[in-house]
């Protein structure tokens, strides 16, 4: 069976995230239902990581083993046309090696979570950003950032739900960058416990409104407790 890997784009808005599960729609069922159409029987898609409700994608990666050849434009293709009107696009789709894993092959995932650092509320905005109307010390949140890198026990960062296997997680890059009224907080590492991103992103929100100080980001990663988490 030809293996394809997918480059999807993703409103997590509508969705419970990416998994299957039995309380709502997910981007991965939505996506094998598409699938299943043009392919003429049922297929699994498997995803490179498993966002969590309300999460958008992208550049998601993911693979589906298709029961005959098909050209990468018309996988492309009818798969979009069968996903509407779910706003879920497949970017590219392109035939790979069986050996491909879109989980297991990944050497890298990146996530961008954005602020918007202003008093007026969101209008375009609303529900693909988080507004927080205290002035924020983007300097003091990068530079705290900063001590998070490398491999720790995450666990004060981890969600009580977290089926990882181990806490322990190699954060290559915890970026704040500010632009205007924007500040992206850029994570870079193999993999992430449950929940980690927005975990470090709110207790870094504390460290820019003058809550906490780095060495306090920095204990909270030590205590290794879900409670010291800002």
């Amino acid at each position: 069976m030809p293996r394809y890997k997918l480059t999807i784009e993703y409103h997590g808005a509508p969705f419970v995230g990416w998994q299957i599960q039995q309380n709502g729609v997910s981007v991965q069922g939505v996506l094998e239902a598409a699938i299943a159409v043009f392919a003429g029987q049922p297929v699994t898609v498997k995803g490179a990581g498993r966002t969590d409700a309300g999460v958008h994608a992208l550049a998601q990666v993911a693979h589906v083993d298709l029961p005959r050849a098909f050209d990468t434009d018309t996988v492309r293709d009818a798969t979009n046309a069968h996903l509407r009107p779910h706003p879920v696009a497949v970017l590219s789709a392109e035939e790979v090696a069986d050996d491909f894993d879109a989980r297991f092959s990944a050497m890298r995932r990146h996530y961008i979570y954005r602020l918007v650092n202003r008093r007026a509320p969101l209008a375009l905005d609303e529900g693909r950003a988080w507004r927080v109307p205290k002035t924020l010390d983007v300097p003091a949140m990068h530079a705290a950032a900063q001590r998070l890198l490398g491999k720790h026990d995450f666990t004060t960062f981890r969600a009580t739900e977290c089926q990882a296997l181990s806490p322990e997680k190699t954060l290559d890059r915890l970026d704040v960058d500010r632009s205007g009224d924007d500040i992206l907080v850029t994570a870079v590492a193999r993999s992430f416990l449950h929940h980690q991103v927005r975990s470090m992103v709110g207790s870094l929100v504390m460290v820019g409104d003058g809550h906490w100080t780095g060495d306090d980001l920095f204990a909270a990663l030590q205590a290794r407790d879900r409670a010291a988490c800002g």
